[in-house]
């Protein structure tokens, strides 16, 4: 198991992170580029050409490349940083795990609404509950997560994107590669959102062991 979550597959290919030092799979980093202008560009989908230079997804070593110089030593020339970063690479990555939950939804693999996710997490159909973090706390203790399988990091507002809602509160996600998915940009995530007190010291955010 690697930081984020990620396990560790022999035909996953591997990537050195310029903060730590530390090889690890690329499912657990975030890739960062030069575009023409020689600006620190994050790729978070892997497919911007040039050469790349990756950061545990973290938001503490992700300032920490951008303050050191990191950058600039990795790509042996200069790196130009644009303030928040990290800020960034946080929203884009918000916005691919709301993007795999929408996937989810028009797969049929992904429903919200109490009613709903209650059937599916009595009948054994859901693998994976997500509820928001600024959802009420009394109306989430409700329901119990699947064997673990529970993500707690995404707003109301952007949970309810997923399903083309203003908000949702609740949402339960059957096994598949979608749930997969799910759950890996969210261990991504939970490394780069700052969390409350309460989440802190409360369960794991993100599922480790789909």
């Amino acid at each position: 198991m690697t930081r984020g979550g990620f396990k560790s597959e022999q035909d996953d290919p591997e990537r050195k992170c310029i903060v730590s030092g530390e090889v690890q799979p690329k499912a657990g980093l975030i890739r960062f580029c030069l575009d023409p202008e020689g600006q620190v560009v994050p790729d978070v989908n892997g497919k911007l050409p040039g050469r790349g230079f990756y950061v545990t997804a973290d938001r503490k070593a992700i300032e920490k490349a951008a303050a050191k110089g990191l950058f600039s030593r990795a790509a042996k020339g200069p790196a130009k940083v644009a303030p928040g970063l990290a800020d960034l690479v946080e929203d884009l990555i918000a916005r691919r795990l709301v993007d795999s939950i929408s996937l989810a939804r028009k797969a049929n693999e992904a429903v919200t609404g109490y009613e709903k996710v209650k059937e599916w997490l009595m009948n054994g159909r859901a693998v994976l509950l997500v509820q928001a973090s600024d959802g009420s706390e009394r109306g989430k203790a409700k329901f119990r997560p699947p064997e673990g399988g529970f993500i707690g990091l995404l707003t109301a507002a952007e949970l309810g994107l997923a399903f083309g809602r203003e908000r949702a509160i609740h949402a339960a996600l059957a096994a598949g590669t979608l749930a997969r998915r799910v759950v890996d940009e969210a261990a991504r995530l939970e490394g780069l959102r700052v969390q409350s007190p309460e989440q802190e010291d409360g369960e794991d955010s993100v599922v480790k062991d789909m």
